[in-house]
């Protein structure tokens, strides 16, 4: 009981002196007395408390419905199984996918996004070929043409340059 004693004390010691080294005094002057003018200053010098604030963290993302290049390759690639998505990461990897169902010869795409914006070097693309030999353990993986990454790019821009026109075109109405 004694040790539980000592250890409130001395809490209570530190708080005391550090709650007062905090203490800044105010003159009432500058102060405006309105408590929405008051929070507008503190907003104003970067003094504002935002709870559950995204930006805190460094990072400026859109909604991901509102990103042209996120929902076009969505769109482009969604016949196959997503295997991990991160919209604030900025990737999404596909599953393992063939046609067929034919379990010898799969494909797998990953794509990165580097920028919000429609334009060609916004994304990087790699598509990954495997082909297995009559047992699934006896695989050969390779990286696939460019060719075919070259022609995804360009149907995920195509789509993604109409979204964006679509969204430009629904908050003009909107005014």
């Amino acid at each position: 009981m004694l040790k539980f004693i000592k250890i409130i004390l001395f809490t209570s010691l530190l708080l005391n002196i550090f709650g007062c080294a905090l203490y800044k005094p105010v003159d009432a002057r500058k102060t405006p007395t309105k408590a929405s003018d008051r929070a507008q200053k503190n907003i104003e010098e970067g003094r504002s408390f935002k709870l559950f604030d995204a930006n805190r963290a460094g990072g400026d993302f859109q909604f991901a419905s509102s990103n042209g290049l996120w929902k076009a390759s969505l769109d482009v690639i969604d016949f196959m199984p997503l295997s991990s998505v991160n919209y604030s990461g900025g990737m999404i990897i596909t599953d393992w996918y063939s046609e067929n169902n034919n379990p010898q010869k799969s494909i797998k795409i990953s794509i990165r996004f580097l920028t919000n914006e429609v334009r060609s070097d916004a994304l990087d693309i790699k598509i990954f070929n495997r082909t297995c030999n009559n047992s699934s353990f006896d695989c050969k993986f390779t990286d696939s043409s460019e060719v075919l990454v070259a022609e995804l790019k360009k149907e995920i821009l195509k789509k993604a340059t109409i979204y964006n026109k679509e969204d430009k075109e629904k908050i003009k109405k909107k005014k």
